[in-house]
């Protein structure tokens, strides 16, 4: 896909779109799924693509070279990544919440998961897949008979301390998960792919 491509409020839209369409078929490879909303009361969630659209984030790392690092800003909400010391690129983010802090420090990536699920927020499913009850805590919901939980898409998943990595997800514009670093669908693809286990994270304040 070109650059600029993931700049094009049409390719946003139209992408979000296909999103909600391929949670609710069941030959999707998620079927059943919705968005990763932790902190969110899923009754007051709109549904407009303009929610998660991202105007911030961009890459100019291709043609670069160097040792990568990245640097989470937890107040800008923001993601600098680095080759050679050298500014790559730049995502939006959104990070723990006021009761689920996002840890700060220095670290390394220790996983890497592409297809990453979570193990405690998702929905509960029926046997075809649909959704029965969504966005769900396993820590305090129970499963109606008859369903099954799954867990909720954190896609491109880099674990860097605990639980908590980047990985894909929601952004409401401000900081909103449990602690983990969500990004833009295309710039958790981008940074997953360029860095390693090993790649220093820097989580600032």
């Amino acid at each position: 896909m070109p650059p600029c491509a993931i700049f094009s409020p049409r390719f946003i839209f139209l992408g979000f779109a296909a999103l909600l369409a391929s949670c609710a078929g069941p030959s999707s490879r998620d079927r059943g799924q919705t968005q990763y909303l932790e902190a969110f009361d899923p009754a007051s969630v709109p549904h407009s693509a303009l929610y998660n659209q991202d105007q911030d984030s961009y890459w100019d790392g291709d043609g670069m070279t160097g040792p990568p690092s990245v640097i989470i800003d937890l107040s800008d909400q923001k993601a600098y990544f680095y080759k050679g010391g050298a500014l790559a690129g730049v995502s939006a983010l959104s990070t723990g919440d006021e009761k689920h802090p996002t840890q700060t420090g220095n670290f390394k990536i220790i996983q890497k998961d592409q297809w990453h699920k979570s193990n405690l927020y998702g929905d509960f499913v029926d046997a075809y897949g649909q959704v029965v009850v969504a966005n769900v805590d396993l820590t305090k919901d129970k499963p109606p008979a008859g369903t099954r939980f799954e867990g909720s898409k954190m896609h491109h998943f880099m674990r860097f301390v605990g639980g908590t990595g980047m990985h894909e997800g929601f952004l409401p514009g401000y900081p909103a998960s449990h602690g983990c670093v969500r990004m833009p669908g295309h710039m958790a693809a981008i940074f997953y792919n360029n860095v390693s286990v090993g790649t220093p994270v820097t989580v600032r304040p």
